[in-house]
């Protein structure tokens, strides 16, 4: 069952964050008949998990009341994470080409200029940082016996503490894989006016490992691990960590694999499984089915009747199907709409899951959409409707904002996982939005995690971590590896975590991303890929956090 937080909050005064500026938060109102936090916490649990659902809500948040974007559903979290390290890779591309950074991004080619979704990122991520510190400053000790919290309700508090610090260390990881070095807060930073300081990435991962192994530890706070979904836990500070670990050297200089492997045993240890059924992950009801909630160990809750986001999931149901394949009698994805965006080159296919292709004509049309996948991580992909409306390539710019060319990927189904589209075709006609989990970390990644550090640590032939490559492979229906190399990870990870928002990160940390020997279409924008600059393993501070905060250094390459 979902442990669920009501995403109609309060108006706690947690301290509200305008895109470009992190200073004077704690201002007071002028009006005294204003509502502050001293107000609106008061000694009753609601208003408590209320200030909590803000601060998991910024992940799928599409509000632009305090966010100056001009589109609040490329802004939303997971969208925008999506959107950088998706479509910036071989994974996706996306045709709305209308839309200036969706070019920069499909071709590697940004540079300081205002971005949408890097700026989602940067935005997102430190307006959830800073409802973390305003949360754990109201809910301090002295606060809650000022207030005459009871001790009942103080144990109860300290749970919701442990998971807002969770919180803030996830939007910390996300915004230095992304910027290197973004602005540093925490609740004991000094407040009002007060430009932050950027931290080194190190200092930044630092920080993060710190306070998980703090939430870890004997005694936490923390709820137990499986005992809170979709809200973090300790299996949740587990599996980030193992993903920190994954990524250490990138981040500071320093691999630490024997870390990223025992992180693993940690979780593994937990009493996780994999789901029986890999396309059950990624279904409408994958939030309340009993074997996927044993694999997923963090996730974003989506919920077409309450969360109501543009981002996540909603994003790639709908746009992963054109509005005509869209009818009274079809519903491809179990939505109620197609928005015709994103799709996978075909050479990714053809790469990781060697179809056997169907027939195309002299134009290069296809004329079949009969095509034959041995995993079954690969039976997403669509050719669409009586396959004769795709192209097999991406020949020429025009064609790469034109969603005919490439492959459909219909890996997020809003359809529940015990019924068929035409059993289900009546209630998508109202599905506005989807019911899909997101998932943040699940049991598949922690394998892949553990097969990667024991190859790193000089143990290829693990029998332990070959059995957890085995288990993933089994459950896809092809054969498992007899040695655990580069290249194997480089591809088992393209196929086990196809369009999850994991392939720019890897790309780096195999030292492919900017590589001009490992190339994809339209790479560095060239049709058949060239390399790129290294520096753009990062992404520039957005302009406007640079115009308005003085304390900010930008990027290394970058112009600002």
């Amino acid at each position: 069952m979902k442990n669920y937080i009501k995403l109609l909050v309060i108006p706690v005064a947690v301290s509200m964050l305008a895109t470009a500026c992190l200073k004077d938060l704690d201002q007071l109102p002028l009006n005294p008949q204003d509502v502050t936090a001293d107000s609106a916490y008061g000694n009753q649990e609601t208003a408590y998990l209320n200030g909590l659902a803000k601060i998991y809500y910024e992940m799928l948040s599409n509000d632009l009341t305090d966010l100056d974007i001009g589109d609040g559903g490329a802004s939303e979290l997971i969208r925008a994470y999506w959107s950088l390290n998706e479509n910036s890779t071989d994974e996706s591309k996306c045709s709305w080409g209308n839309d200036a950074w969706v070019r920069a991004i499909n071709t590697n080619t940004w540079s300081d200029a205002a971005n949408d979704a890097s700026l989602g990122v940067y935005a997102r991520t430190l307006h959830g940082i800073t409802f973390v510190n305003e949360f754990l400053k109201q809910t301090a000790d002295d606060k809650l016996s000022e207030r005459g919290c009871s001790d009942e309700l103080k144990a109860k508090i300290a749970g919701f503490r442990a998971e807002a610090r969770f919180m803030r260390a996830f939007y910390y990881f996300i915004a230095m894989d992304v910027f290197g070095r973004p602005a540093f807060v925490t609740e004991n930073s000094p407040f009002g006016a007060v430009y932050p300081k950027q931290a080194e990435r190190v200092d930044v991962f630092n920080y993060i490992e710190s306070e998980l192994k703090d939430l870890v530890a004997d005694g936490s706070a923390m709820p137990a691990a499986r005992s809170n979904y979709p809200r973090a836990d300790k299996g949740a500070c587990w599996g980030l960590l193992a993903r920190l670990y994954l990524n250490a050297e990138v981040y500071t200089g320093t691999a630490r694999w024997a870390d990223a492997k025992s992180a693993c045993e940690q979780v593994i240890g937990l009493g996780y499984e994999l789901a029986s059924n890999y396309a059950d992950l990624f279904r409408g009801d994958n939030g309340q089915n009993p074997e996927v909630l044993k694999e997923f160990i963090f996730a974003a809750d989506y919920q077409d009747k309450l969360s109501q986001s543009y981002g996540g999931t909603t994003l790639l149901t709908f746009a992963a199907v054109a509005e005509k394949d869209v009818t009274a009698d079809s519903h491809p994805n179990g939505v109620n709409g197609g928005w015709g965006g994103l799709r996978v080159p075909y050479q990714f296919v053809v790469k990781y899951f060697n179809p056997t292709k169907p027939a195309v004509d002299g134009d290069g049309k296809y004329v079949s959409t009969n095509y034959n996948i041995a995993d079954k991580r690969g039976k997403f992909f669509n050719l669409g409707v009586a396959g004769a409306n795709r192209y097999e390539d991406i020949p020429n710019e025009e064609a790469l904002y034109d969603f005919q060319y490439g492959w459909g990927c219909l890996k997020y189904n809003n359809t529940p996982h015990d019924k068929t589209p035409a059993e289900f075709n009546d209630d998508a006609k109202s599905k506005g939005f989807s019911d899909i989990d997101f998932p943040l970390i699940r049991l598949g990644e922690i394998y892949l995690i553990y097969a990667e550090a024991c190859m790193n640590l000089n143990d290829a032939s693990n029998a332990t971590a070959l059995s957890y490559l085995k288990a993933l492979t089994d459950r896809a229906g092809v054969d498992a590896p007899a040695t655990i190399t580069k290249d194997y990870l480089v591809a088992e990870r393209a196929r086990e975590l196809m369009w999850e928002g994991h392939r720019r990160t890897d790309l780096i940390r195999y030292g492919l991303y900017n590589s001009d020997t490992f190339l994809w279409p339209w790479k560095g924008g060239v049709k058949d890929g060239t390399g790129f600059p290294a520096y753009k393993n990062v992404f520039a501070i957005p302009p406007g956090e640079m115009t308005a905060n003085p304390e900010l250094v930008q990027n290394d390459g970058y112009t600002s």
